[in-house]
């Protein structure tokens, strides 16, 4: 069954001044510059700790709700975009949502497979995401799938997920999460049929051995 993350609590300052001088400044002084936006309020500009923002986000994923400080007054908040360095996969910058207490709110969820299909099958999908609509402070972290001694020829939808009671799914029902193949078997030529190739593409065939 799917559990829902922790809140996170995060004590961060209002940033001073903007701009890629300002944030290369935030960033050295280990901090992730941010936005926060949504509810009609303004865009407010912030700084984060880059070492705890990093542990949420490693530890509860990128849907935990973070409960900010802001200058010592609490404002719930999801991860909206997250900019990270290409080479030191650091944070470079993040957006953030406000988000209210029993406030529903739409997020994608990873859609996790556990146990072994029957042997020699292979499994495929079409998608290891979904999207789905939750409770801000019930968001589950993951979706699960037993497999576990899967056929081929079994298919999961994800219309035949198992949601937490309040959660709903937004993706369409009928994308494709699980299907259990037979590998495909390629036969090699035989020595007749490989000689025959040959002479069709113009090459000599294959001399026979002598007794």
């Amino acid at each position: 069954m799917a559990k829902a993350p922790i809140t996170n609590q995060l004590t961060v300052a209002v940033r001073s001044e903007t701009g890629k001088g300002a944030s290369r400044r935030a960033r050295r002084d280990g901090k992730v510059p941010a936005v926060l936006y949504g509810h009609g309020t303004d865009p407010q500009h912030l700084e984060l700790p880059a070492h705890d923002y990093a542990a949420v986000l490693r530890n509860a994923g990128t849907n935990a709700v973070l409960v900010l400080d802001i200058d010592g007054k609490e404002q719930l908040a999801l991860t909206k975009a997250l900019d990270i360095h290409p080479i030191r996969r650091t944070i470079q910058h993040a957006d953030l949502l406000v988000v209210k207490r029993g406030e529903k709110v739409i997020v994608e969820v990873n859609v996790v497979l556990e146990g072994e299909s029957f042997p020699g099958t292979l499994v495929t999908s079409d998608a290891t995401v979904v999207e789905i609509e939750a409770e801000a402070l019930s968001i589950p972290e993951q979706l699960t799938i037993s497999i576990e001694g899967a056929e081929a020829g079994t298919q999961v939808t994800a219309g035949e997920l198992e949601l937490p009671k309040g959660v709903t799914l937004i993706s369409d029902p009928e994308l494709l999460l699980v299907n259990v193949v037979e590998p495909r078997v390629v036969e090699e030529p035989s020595e007749e049929e490989a000689g025959a190739e040959a002479v069709a593409e113009g090459g000599a065939a294959p001399a026979p051995e002598a007794d």
